[in-house]
């Protein structure tokens, strides 16, 4: 059977990560005149001068040699084609699993939100997805090779002047590194460096060391951004009925049970959407080429929000309205009073999201 991601259903409860208790300002947060977080404010420190990471963290941009194919073994490519064949079903968050290392910043977890809530002799990392990291910093190493691999692996973190570093090992190999299926092996080591500017932002630098994957260890610096008036709300994706559904069938198949849609209709949907998916601006761009519908997305699907990076993907009919993506997310697009198109729905596991045609 084609997969039909048209049909995912709304699998969120919290799919507004946006609300809030509800416009509740936090206490303690330095402010400008008109009563905004002020984010160029010198950065807080705990009693006895440790630099505090604590807050509900965002990431805004994510670069660096992690997304370089130049970077990647052969066998690594492969898997990340074969994914983009079948449509990301094997992606974790597809399977209500957790990111395990995607989690971080730099990978795709549910718009990068995460609470850092920092103690004397630990840190928590706590995810929407009811998943969590905990960094331990009362002095102990890593084991070199964990008896027991797990999904979000095991922490162990130390103070380098006002910078944090956090050393973890011991991941399990059932979830990829970004959007696009990158995977990696259980011999994964990962090493990130947070520096906290001022109140508003951290620098964010990971090395990723995995032999297994990587041609040599490779890096994504990601720009983190704060946002001390919001809370970190839940958001379960196996609540609904439909969360524990599988999708089947590969591109190639869905190309070959692909309804013909006219040209003249395809025209209809030509032109530029703009819109957000949880705090992320997008811009989708959709455009015919060889009688066939091509979107362009900004941000690509493995950014998390706020860069300018794009990226090109191929869209599949399953009706006159309805389209399936070779990034693993469906479309719908609903037609305004002059015969264009006026919106454009982006299908996640977090529901439809409505972009609005622009001039």
């Amino acid at each position: 059977m084609a997969l039909r991601l048209t049909t995912f259903m709304l699998l969120l409860v919290a799919t507004s990560a946006q609300a809030q208790w509800f416009d509740w300002a936090t206490p303690r947060a330095p402010r400008t005149a008109d009563g905004r977080a002020a984010m160029t404010a010198p950065a807080p420190r705990l009693p006895g001068g440790r630099m505090d990471m604590s807050g509900v963290w965002v990431p805004k941009d994510a670069r660096g040699t992690l997304f370089e194919p130049s970077k990647i073994q052969a066998w690594a490519l492969a898997a990340m084609r074969k994914q983009e064949d079948s449509f990301y079903k094997n992606d974790p968050r597809f399977h209500c699993l957790p990111a395990g290392p995607s989690s971080y910043p730099a990978g795709p977890s549910v718009g990068g939100q995460r609470r850092i809530v920092q103690h004397a002799d630990y840190i928590a990392i706590l995810n929407p997805d009811m998943t969590y990291r905990q960094v331990f910093m009362d002095g102990r190493k890593l084991e070199d090779e964990p008896l027991l691999p797990t999904w979000m692996g095991y922490s162990a973190g130390h103070f380098v002047g006002d910078v944090l570093v956090i050393e973890s090992n011991g991941y399990n190999d059932k979830t990829w590194l970004t959007r696009e299926g990158l995977p990696h092996t259980d011999k994964l080591r990962i090493t990130e460096r947070y520096t906290r500017k001022d109140f508003g932002h951290i620098t964010l630098e990971v090395t990723y060391d995995d032999p297994g994957t990587f041609t040599e260890p490779v890096q994504a610096t990601i720009d983190m951004v704060n946002e001390p008036d919001n809370g970190l709300l839940e958001i379960i994706c196996n609540e609904s009925e439909t969360g524990q559904k599988h999708y089947s069938g590969e591109l190639s198949q869905a190309d070959a049970g692909a309804p013909k849609v006219a040209p003249e209709t395809l025209q209809k949907y030509v032109g530029t959407y703009k819109g957000n998916w949880l705090r992320s601006p997008i811009t989708t761009v959709f455009t015919v080429r060889d009688g066939a519908l091509v979107l362009t997305r900004t941000p690509r699907y493995s950014d998390t929000g706020g860069n300018t990076d794009s990226a090109e993907y191929r869209l599949v009919p399953r009706s006159d309205t309805a389209f399936d993506c070779s990034c693993g997310l469906g479309f719908t697009f609903k037609l305004g009073a002059d015969g264009r198109a006026s919106e454009v729905s982006e299908v996640h596991v977090s529901g439809a999201w409505p972009f609005k045609r622009v001039p």
